[in-house]
């Protein structure tokens, strides 16, 4: 699998998803700033590698400052908040910046607290393909339970939106991660993935590492959606998310909405697929997730080209929060999460 984010022993390396699926580019991050425009622009994406790319980015905020330890203590807040304002909805940018500060603000002195926030950076990586391979083995058997419910032969049909495989982490992924794992046990899948407008992430990046990783995947358009579940093809959708709710919503790419309503109207097993890190308890519902709204040529200039009128009014929010009610199961690294969601979230982000 393509690694989104390796540490060079100077910078950061990450993959630019922006160039995918024609180009396989990387970029080195030597800087706050860097990872900023990265993370803003989305060089590195998916809740998780975001999470990821933020803590290496404090420690490249950090490395060469020069000052005592009150000094350095407040350059680490500092690029913490400036982290921060990259994106707003995905809790594991701000669940990685804290986490950093907190190791800071624990050390004696500059250089210990350099260490550490590198030292942890590099934890947080190597945690990362633990998790996302725990939420594979967790959701694989999710899904082998639904195949034995149904009594289905043959390859496992899923339909899943934007992109939260490989691609979206350090390695595994999360919504594919149950694909991957599967895999390994001789399971066969066949996945339709969503293009998912505007930016094609799941055309231009689920496909793509699909491909790459011999799953069978073929690309839909959106609206295409209610067609491929109408006609059967459709055993479970799986999606990723970039925040959970304390109740069981879920905040993902804008669209998710959409296909969880057709899923429940044809009886089709909605699962979402994340680490506990992308659960915030501290929102009691989805109405309070912060929702990114990206600029209007996303959509008037889709992929460089024109693709509405001049001047015309553009809404272009990143994210839909999908009520828990429409939710079938959350699968995390500790386990499968089903309603009341209140209970079982918080058990599970207890460690079980």
């Amino acid at each position: 699998m393509l690694q989104t984010i390796t540490w060079t022993g100077a910078s950061a390396r990450l993959l630019d998803q922006t160039k995918l699926p024609t180009e396989t580019v990387y970029v080195d991050i030597t800087d706050e700033r860097g990872m900023w425009d990265a993370i803003k622009r989305l060089v590195i994406r998916g809740a998780p590698a975001i999470g990821v790319a933020a803590a290496f980015g404090v420690y490249l905020g950090v490395k060469d400052f020069e000052g005592d330890r009150a000094a350095t203590l407040a350059r680490v807040d500092e690029v913490c908040l400036y982290l921060a304002t990259s994106r707003p909805t995905a809790v594991n940018l701000f669940w990685a910046v804290d986490r950093m500060k907190r190791l800071a603000h624990r050390q004696s002195a500059p250089g210990a607290i350099k260490q550490s926030l590198l030292d942890e950076a590099q934890k947080m990586l190597e945690e990362d393909n633990r998790v996302c391979r725990s939420i594979g083995e967790h959701g694989y058997r999710f899904l082998q339970s639904l195949l034995k419910t149904s009594g289905t032969a043959g390859p496992m049909n899923l339909l899943t939106h934007c992109n939260a495989g490989g691609l979206c982490s350090v390695k595994y992924g999360t919504a594919l991660a149950p694909v991957y794992v599967g895999a390994e046990h001789g399971q066969a899948f066949h996945v339709f993935a969503d293009e998912t407008r505007p930016l094609l992430q799941g055309s231009r990046i689920t496909a793509f590492e699909l491909k790459q990783n011999g799953i069978p995947v073929t690309v839909i358009c959106d609206s295409m959606a209610a067609s491929v579940m109408q006609r059967g093809k459709v055993q479970a959708v799986i999606v990723g998310t970039d925040r959970v709710a304390a109740n069981g919503d879920v905040a993902n790419k804008i669209g998710t909405l959409g296909v969880a309503i057709l899923a429940k109207h044809y009886g089709i097993p909605f699962l979402v697929a994340a680490p506990t890190s992308s659960v915030d308890l501290s929102l009691a519902t989805g109405s309070q997730i912060p929702i990114e709204e990206r600029e209007a040529g996303e959509i008037s200039r889709g992929m460089g080209k024109v693709t509405a009128p001049e001047d015309v009014e553009i809404f272009n929010p990143a994210f839909d929060v999908t009520p828990a009610d429409l939710v079938t199961a959350i699968i995390t690294e500790n386990g499968v999460a089903t309603g009341p969601y209140g209970e079982s979230l918080g058990r599970l982000c207890r460690g079980g």
